[in-house]
């Protein structure tokens, strides 16, 4: 019942009811876009053109804009501009001392940064849906197209750009004025909108006779245990002590207070998964619109499922999980900023010394966290290939839903708490994944 009650004050709080509320309006105006067809573009046709010659990579990228890249609607192109931009913007960072330093310049630096990626985001839009008309044109001789040319090309590619730019601001407006992460959410909306159709055709196969009840109640546990172990990996820290020394300023007397530095085990994310699935899958799909031998078998071992695709997928994974993990986290600076700020760490010098053992704490537990997105993103794979289970369970969509839910929550209940409501849970507080 605490649960229910704790529902049940959401809606006492004015503010946190009309941020829920907004939220939810913004998702319904982006999943109605999202079926929205392009003009010009014979979208039923397209849909089932794409996803039996697209392959793997095609369903990948429909996932994030929840079926709206198959169907060529003004919504194609999704918030994955966004994320490509924010994520070279990041790189650009370290390559670039300016950018660099404007990344450190507070609320000024961020907002820069915050334009720069919008632009990043506008450019790669237009290149990416100028592109998907040029090839929706050379497909199937233009059996999709109604009046090919230019006209057609720069209508597409005005239409997509535009329609990634209104995601990305009704993105901007959730993480504003509403609840959440508006741009996680967006994707978490994606993703989540293909559920049902995942349900009933599972419900239809157990009335066919194809499926057990039995079976299916397995699996219902294992998701489940799966889902427990997402979230308590997703929420697991290393907390290395740090202690103050004391001063002296005047007559008053600061620092001697001990704290924590906080490692994630995942400090990446998602990204690995995304970039190795990205790199690999490409191959396969050019391979799948090329009729030669040698190519269509090199693709049939770079599909999924595949043993060598499983092993490059699962080093890519370790590897992104190190690199993007160097970008975001430094450990000379967090070090100089303890030894500024007379902080250390009992039993070890300030200084280099302090920056190496937090590279190696953070090395170990990063190996970790990689073993365990690579054992999450190929569950799927091992599931349908060993045991035929008749759905897609796993892989960076589920990694993507559990981690924005717990974020999500955990907003909310720090409004409920700041306005001495109960949290959900009994005891202690439900942390997000940067709790």
């Amino acid at each position: 019942m605490s649960i229910v009650n704790t529902f049940q004050n959401i809606f006492k709080i004015p503010e946190l009811k009309s941020r829920i509320l907004f939220t939810l309006a913004l998702l319904a105006v982006y999943r109605i876009g999202a079926h929205i067809p392009t003009p010009g573009i014979n979208g039923e046709e397209l849909s089932k053109f794409l996803l039996d010659r697209g392959g793997a990579l095609m369903g990948f990228f429909d996932m994030f804009s929840g079926g709206a890249l198959s169907r060529a609607t003004i919504f194609a192109l999704g918030i994955m501009p966004y994320i490509s931009a924010s994520i070279i913007l990041q790189l650009l960072t370290v390559v670039i001392p300016s950018l660099g330093k404007l990344a450190k310049e507070g609320e000024v630096g961020r907002k820069k940064i915050t334009q720069y990626t919008r632009y990043g985001t506008v450019l790669i839009s237009a290149i990416q849906s100028f592109g998907i008309a040029v090839g929706i044109e050379s497909m199937s001789q233009g059996a999709f197209v109604q009046n090919p040319g230019w006209s057609f090309r720069l209508l597409t590619m005005i239409t997509m750009t535009s329609g990634t730019a209104f995601i990305m601001w009704l993105g901007e407006q959730i993480t504003e004025r509403g609840i959440g992460n508006g741009i996680s959410l967006i994707i978490f909306a994606g993703i989540v909108a293909r559920f049902p159709n995942a349900v009933i055709s599972t419900i239809s196969l157990l009335r066919a006779g194809e499926l057990s009840l039995i079976f299916l109640l397995i699996l219902i546990a294992m998701m489940v245990v799966v889902i427990g172990i997402i979230i308590f990996m997703e929420r697991g820290q290393r907390k290395i002590p740090i202690q103050y020394a004391k001063r002296v300023v005047g007559r008053r007397v600061y620092g001697g207070q001990s704290t924590h530095l906080p490692l994630r085990v995942n400090t990446a994310g998602v990204i690995p998964p995304i970039f190795a699935s990205s790199i690999l899958m490409f191959p396969a799909t050019i391979a799948g619109f090329i009729s030669i031998p040698w190519v269509q078998s090199v693709a049939r071992q770079l599909t999924p499922g595949s043993l060598i695709y499983t092993i490059l997928y699962v080093g890519m994974i370790i590897f992104f999980c190190y690199f993007y993990t160097a970008i975001i986290f430094n450990p000379v600076d967090i070090a100089d900023n303890l030894k500024k700020y007379g902080g250390f760490i009992p039993g070890v010098r300030p200084g280099q010394k302090t920056s190496d053992y937090i590279y190696r704490v953070l090395a170990r537990i990063t190996f970790g966290g990689a073993l365990y997105l690579s054992a999450v993103c190929i569950l799927p794979q091992f599931l349908i290939r060993y045991f035929n289970v008749p759905f897609y369970f796993g892989g960076t969509s589920l990694l993507i839903v559990v981690g924005v839910a717990l974020d999500t929550i955990s907003q909310i209940e720090s409004h409920l708490v700041t306005r001495s409501y109960d949290g959900f849970l009994k005891r202690g507080r439900m942390r997000g994944r940067r709790g």
